[in-house]
């Protein structure tokens, strides 16, 4: 079973996905969407991680909550400057990193493009710095400190 469906979740996804996009329940859409689900999971097979286990799950739920907070506020911040017409301070800002882990550094892209305001751009190839666009940047230090707290600092505890 594993050698033909290595993840029969995404696979009845995939199916299933295919025939509402497609609405329709003809042979050839469900041949299709059999072929699909079953051809995509074993081609990306290589990129999917291993099995990661979070070393501290109520620290996650912290950042999770910590994130959908930001997103929030982040949100109404950009829309207030928008409605307002309030000129942009956009910048780039280099953030220092301590973070080596990939599946922290992998969860610290999601959450600052996630983010409204952020745009993780392109991380050193030492792994020590990164480049973010800020939308709206009035202290570049006060940036750089919140960041470290609310995101790199749980995330290093998380995945140690």
């Amino acid at each position: 079973m594993n050698r033909w469906l290595p993840c029969p979740i995404l696979s009845s996804g995939l199916f299933a996905l295919w025939l509402l996009l497609n609405g329709s329940l003809s042979s050839g859409h469900l041949l299709l969407g059999a072929v699909l689900a079953i051809a995509i999971p074993l081609m990306v097979a290589g990129l999917r991680p291993g099995a990661y286990r979070v070393a501290k799950p109520a620290m996650a739920a912290r950042l999770a909550a910590r994130v959908m907070l930001d997103m929030l506020r982040s949100n109404l911040q950009v829309a207030g400057q928008v409605v307002q017409r309030r000129p942009l301070a956009s910048a780039w800002v280099s953030v220092p990193l301590e973070m080596r882990s990939p599946e922290g550094l992998a969860v610290l892209a999601m959450i600052s493009c996630a983010v409204p305001g952020t745009v993780w751009c392109k991380l050193s190839m030492e792994r020590d710095c990164l480049l973010i666009h800020v939308l709206s940047l009035t202290d570049e230090a006060r940036f750089i400190a919140d960041f470290k707290e609310h995101y790199e600092r749980p995330l290093l505890e998380i995945f140690p």
